[in-house]
């Protein structure tokens, strides 16, 4: 059976774990960093417990609307989330993200997993998208 592709990225961000929890978990945080850094709008819902869900949607500069949802399977606050990843417009690729947060001095070392991929395409395409999301994150804090 061929493992499906992942991708790790780790970043190293200025501020306490629980600010950076927060922005992952509290929607009115979540629209300040999520997607395009240009996107012309953004929305976030959260149910953050075990079994609950999460959307986030965003307007790119392409007018393009995105939309992605899932399901939180673990969460250890302040220093763990796994959720089930699905875009609305392919629910049947569901991924998995897994974001461990690690005391780092006055910082915290995050470091994002995302994995299932359904092909090298989607991977890269997301490892792009995460990237950028990740500068707009370190920016937030900077």
């Amino acid at each position: 059976m061929a493992t499906k592709p992942s991708l790790a990225l780790k970043r190293r961000l200025k501020a306490p774990p629980e600010k950076v929890f927060e922005a992952w978990t509290v929607p009115e945080k979540m629209i300040l960093w999520w997607g395009a850094s240009n996107a012309a709008s953004r929305t976030a819902r959260t149910d953050v417990r075990v079994g609950g869900r999460f959307h986030v949607g965003f307007r790119g500069n392409d007018g393009d609307q995105h939309d992605v949802s899932g399901i939180y399977r673990e969460i250890v606050p302040n220093r763990k989330l796994v959720f089930s990843w699905a875009w609305r417009t392919t629910p049947e690729r569901e991924s998995q993200v897994t974001i461990d947060l690690k005391p780092d001095g006055d910082g915290t070392l995050l470091t994002l997993t995302h994995e299932q991929f359904f092909d090298e395409k989607a991977r890269d395409d997301h490892g792009v998208g995460w990237n950028r999301a990740l500068d707009n994150l370190e920016a937030l804090f900077a």
